[in-house]
């Protein structure tokens, strides 16, 4: 059974939105089935992401069945990011159990600091402990391992930034919006943890997303441009201590399994676009590397010869990722909505003859899990 994504939504990512979070999903979700031309009737199961931590209450979806439109359907919950519940969403279809779907995600970053709420992901008798361990922290000793092992240095991550953030700048729900901004300015930010500065870390903020998907009879029936999902993959590495921080080794295998299913032998010169999670600036680097868009170590090699652009040979993050605003449930779902503008021709930085686009998400410390989507123009 394929799948296509038949519409989208998100929300101005902002920091302490003036709305709760059932008005803010309801938006979206309202958005979403209207850009997809059906109604709350036509779905057949609604699939929520969200975490009790962040929401500050436990069963967090109870309170969103009735702003997502899940009352008395079939709905459920992915307790991660939103390109999670688009892929629960997704296996819904090909089980051939419902034709339409709806998957919502959303984090008012606002209400707990993700950052300490990130601590209790840490083995709870040593590490958590500790209170100098945080996902910022780990963070920073994964850039040094990484940047140690292949000759990487601060500019090159701020060169990141720089690409990122001006695209950001054209994106109309974007959080972090600077065009100007120049390397100096990103080496100048605050030192949050060496080697990171504030402008090198994605920012937590309040927003939402959701997608339509659709089984592929009602897709071809219903709207005049589905893109498809063409492959999925999907890897959980091991704890921290127990993994190379230097390498992405879960979104490797993902992206192994997801261009198996998808039929692409050659990433670099197959997919036309890709739209990464990166939550700090070096993992943008590491990804290039996972993603086999080139070999270990080289991933600076991409920015520096400007590869990375949007009028370059292998366009990463046009919508400026997650560096741009980090509403993280829906951060991941972000980029799955950004590459299927791409291919639809309805994004801001629009790349030109996109067919063919990789959106990913992560999850955990230090990029543990790690979910790859692959999106066509063809069935």
């Amino acid at each position: 059974m394929k799948v296509a994504v038949i519409g989208y939504a998100v929300s101005n990512l902002e920091w302490d939105a003036e709305k709760t979070r059932e008005e803010t999903v309801f938006e979206v979700a309202k958005s979403a089935l209207e850009n997809a031309g059906v109604s709350r009737e036509d779905v057949g199961t609604v699939i929520s992401a969200s975490t009790d931590f962040l929401d500050g209450r436990t069963i967090s979806n109870c309170m969103l069945i009735g702003g997502s439109g899940a009352y008395l359907k079939d709905e459920s919950k992915a307790e991660e990011d939103g390109m999670y519940a688009a892929l629960y969403a997704a296996q819904r279809l090909m089980a051939g159990v419902h034709d339409i779907a709806l998957a919502v995600s959303h984090t008012h970053s606002w209400i707990f600091n993700p950052h300490q709420v990130s601590q209790y992901m840490l083995e709870p008798w040593f590490d958590r402990q500790n209170d100098l361990i945080n996902g910022i922290t780990l963070a920073a000793l994964q850039a040094r391992m990484y940047m140690e092992k292949h000759g990487v240095d601060e500019l090159d991550l701020a060169e990141v930034c720089v690409k990122n953030l001006r695209n950001a700048a054209k994106v109309p729900y974007a959080l972090r919006k600077l065009h100007d901004i120049t390397v100096e300015e990103i080496l100048e930010s605050e030192m949050f943890s060496d080697p990171l500065t504030e402008l090198m870390i994605a920012p937590p903020c309040d927003g939402a997303a959701a997608v339509v998907l659709a089984s592929e009879n009602v897709a071809e029936e219903i709207c005049e441009n589905p893109v498809w999902i063409k492959g999925i993959g999907n890897s959980c590495d091991n704890y921290l201590r127990d993994r190379d921080l230097a390498k992405l080794n879960s979104l490797e295998i993902a992206a192994r399994k997801a261009y198996r299913m998808a039929g692409i032998e050659e990433p670099f010169r197959e997919i036309d676009v890709a739209e990464i999670t990166e939550r700090f600036a070096h993992q943008e680097l590491m990804a290039y590397e996972a993603l086999s868009f080139c070999r270990e170590g080289k991933g600076r090699v991409l920015i520096e010869e400007e590869m990375t652009e949007v009028y370059g040979d292998m366009p990463v993050n046009p919508s400026g990722g997650a560096l741009a605003g980090d509403p993280i449930c829906a951060t991941g779902m972000i980029r799955l909505i950004e590459a299927a503008k791409q291919i639809r021709g309805e994004a801001e930085n629009q790349v030109d003859g996109c067919r063919t686009a990789l959106a990913h998400a992560q999850w955990g410390l230090c990029a543990q899990k790690n979910l790859v989507f692959i999106l066509g123009d063809e069935p």
